[in-house]
C-alpha cells in the first residue's frame, strides 16, 4: 500500500484503524515512574480541592490572549 495514493478521508480510516489497535493493546503500554507520579499527583490534587477547571470561554480567552 502506498500511503500517498490514498485520498484524506481514506488516511484518516487508516489512522482510526490504527489508533484502535493501539487502544486493543494497552496492556502493554508501560507508564514512566514519572507519570505515575505525576498521575497519582494531580488526582490527589482533585482529590482535595475538587477543581473542575474553568468554563470552555474562560480557556478559549486565555488562549486567544496568548497570541
Amino acid at each position: 500500500m502506498n500511503i500517498q495514493e490514498l485520498s484524506v478521508s481514506e488516511k484518516i480510516i487508516l489512522v482510526e484503524k490504527l489508533w484502535d489497535s493501539i487502544l486493543d493493546d494497552e496492556s502493554e503500554i508501560e507508564l514512566t515512574e514519572n507519570q505515575k507520579l505525576e498521575i497519582d499527583r494531580r488526582i490527589s490534587l482533585y482529590s482535595r480541592t475538587k477543581n473542575i477547571g474553568e468554563p470552555w470561554s474562560e480557556v478559549k480567552r486565555r488562549i486567544i490572549s496568548n497570541k
